[in-house]
């Protein structure tokens, strides 16, 4: 197990590098890259890179060479918290971001002057009255602490998000990628909560074995950006939907709401705009002729639905439509729901089954 977790660890150690360089020397990268990936992906190279160090007797038995991993700890929940935001909302990089590191400035402080500068023999002391174990037992609970704390708000950062594309657009973002990192991010947290847990109770033995799991998920974490690097390119790059402002500035009367529902719903039929299956709020907006605040008061008011539910329930009324055409013959009712301007088959069975209270298939059965 311990050769096999080396391997592994040695194999993101080299992989980090390896990304570090294609995002650093390629002109493209540095100008399109969201820089806070590769700012996460340095963090998670200096966490492993003193563990390796240290395991590979480069520098000799050097204990001090494995406190190089240390400063990448309070760093890493900070940059996931920044590398989430900036991706989803499109948050670049602003001198205020620095303040997130301000706790990784003060725990960098401490690691370097109470464990890196003091002589082996102080720190043999410390170890010995137990000092040593009673002061870092103490740190890295705050620094797990901070780190948890970062990662539930990424994690309330990318629902908020989610939620909020319903009001923006009528058609499925993908958004997995996101949620399968925060997961991996908050095992890999678990995994630290356990063996800080089993060091507190000083089960040394247990507890040596259980941290290689730590260096498992930071290599994993490593295999999992890069995994995603290579499938979708664009991945990283900084891009986002721009959400409308509250609609408390709207000056339109309760009468003249009434008539842009009558209006809404005619163009609705009329130029069937939810055949676009990349339509979106502002779009719709425009065609009417109102600001997207105004189409979101429009649709919360009179209509009683979000931009999402609103536009598929047009493009279920045209499947159905269109289902009972000579069409219907020669297409599937993914290929049906395509035309009727879907282009997900998870979106389309979900809205179907929410409308009409039941499966595709079931209600054609019928």
């Amino acid at each position: 197990m311990q050769t096999l977790s080396n391997q592994l660890m040695y194999f993101g150690f080299f992989q980090s590098l390896f990304l570090l360089c294609v995002y650093l020397f390629s002109s493209k990268n540095r100008k399109e890259i969201n820089g806070y990936i590769a700012f996460l992906i340095f963090v998670l190279f200096i966490g492993l890179s003193g563990r390796v160090l240290y395991t590979s007797k480069v520098f000799g038995d050097n204990f001090r060479l494995i406190s190089l991993s240390e400063f990448a700890i309070l760093m890493f929940g900070a940059t996931v918290f920044l590398f989430t935001r900036s991706s989803l909302m499109n948050k670049r990089f602003s001198l205020h971001d620095l303040i997130h590191y301000l706790p990784a400035l003060f725990y960098n402080l401490f690691v370097v002057f109470y464990f890196m500068v003091p002589s082996d023999t102080i720190i043999v002391e410390r170890i010995k009255t137990g000092e040593l174990y009673r002061v870092v037992s103490i740190f890295v609970g705050i620094g797990l602490l901070i780190n948890s704390t970062y990662w539930a708000l990424s994690l309330r950062q990318f629902f908020l998000f989610r939620r909020n594309l319903k009001n923006e657009l009528s058609y499925s973002l993908k958004t997995r990628f996101f949620l399968h990192f925060l997961v991996a991010i908050g095992g890999c947290l678990f995994i630290w909560i356990i063996v800080y847990t089993i060091s507190l109770f000083q089960l040394e033995t247990l507890e040596r074995e259980a941290r290689q799991f730590i260096w498992l998920g930071i290599a994993f974490i490593i295999f999992f950006i890069a995994y995603h690097g290579m499938v979708t390119p664009d991945l990283f790059h900084l891009k986002s939907v721009k959400f409308s402002q509250k609609y408390s500035q709207s000056k339109l009367s309760g009468a003249e709401l009434g008539l842009l529902k009558k209006e809404l719903e005619d163009m609705m039929l009329a130029k069937k705009p939810y055949l676009n299956n990349k339509l979106m709020k502002a779009e719709l907006a425009e065609m009417l002729g109102i600001s997207n605040p105004e189409l979101a008061r429009l649709l919360n008011e009179r209509i009683g639905m979000n931009f999402f539910d609103f536009v598929n329930y047009y493009r279920i009324k045209e499947f159905i439509a269109l289902a009972e055409t000579d069409k219907a013959q020669s297409l599937t009712f993914f290929g049906l729901a395509q035309e009727a301007g879907f282009n997900s088959k998870t979106t389309f069975n979900k809205s179907f089954k929410n409308l009409m209270g039941t499966s595709p298939s079931a209600y054609f059965k019928k």
